[in-house]
């Protein structure tokens, strides 16, 4: 049987390489998360959620007329990302110790809800799924950026034989985005890659119902 995640905050990618995960991961993440926020082309005072906001990579590519929670399990990466936001001048940013499973948040509180490469470390991926959608407004936009099983069953049978490997590091290798698109009430507005290359995928959906978002012009 396949081993369970570790809890996020007890991954060995959160503990052992909270050091050095901007030195390996920035290059990697940093321009795709840049290209996707600014596509979305978010209104003045639009709130937004960044759920497992690490060592705060996304913290630049946000604009400074939203506001922005941006949440972690991690206290160390937290702490990182405070340290960060403070060094760039970044003050339209908050930062809060929070569960991704257990978002302590009311129903319908942010006009966008974004996660970049967390979805395959979480313990349940659908359980976050759902909770995204929960704070997320009518209408409302959730966006993520992560590696999904490949449709292709060459690779997929490849990727599933690392699996047990990956889980001991602390990310799994086999969730599906179809296992998150059926985990909630969405409307999948855009799913792609920003090169053929790329590992990652960028899904794009709607909550559906009448948008009521705050933001302001």
């Amino acid at each position: 049987m396949a081993t369970s995640l570790p809890a996020a905050h007890e991954s060995k990618i959160y503990s052992s390489f909270s050091h050095f995960y901007d030195r390996i991961f920035t290059n990697v993440f940093m321009h795709r998360i840049r290209r996707v926020l600014g596509d979305l082309d978010m209104p003045a005072g639009s709130e937004i959620l960044e759920v497992g906001v690490g060592t705060g990579l996304s913290l630049e590519a946000y604009p400074r007329h939203c506001r922005v929670t941006a949440i972690d399990l991690a206290p160390d990466m937290l702490e990182r990302a405070r340290q960060k936001a403070d060094a760039l001048g970044i003050s339209h940013v908050k930062f809060e110790v929070g569960d991704a499973q257990a978002l302590a948040y009311p129903d319908e509180s942010f006009d966008y809800v974004v996660t970049f490469h967390v979805v395959s470390v979480v313990p349940d991926a659908q359980k976050m799924m759902r909770e995204m959608v929960r704070v997320c407004r009518p209408g409302g936009t959730i966006v993520i950026i992560n590696h999904f099983r490949s449709e292709r069953a060459p690779i997929a049978w490849i990727v599933d034989k690392v699996d047990p490997v990956t889980r001991h590091l602390g990310w799994r290798t086999t969730l599906r985005a179809d296992d998150l698109l059926h985990a909630a009430p969405v409307e999948l507005v855009r799913r792609y890659k920003t090169s053929p290359q790329s590992l990652f995928t960028v899904m794009i959906a709607r909550k559906p119902g009448p948008s009521r978002s705050r933001a302001t012009a």
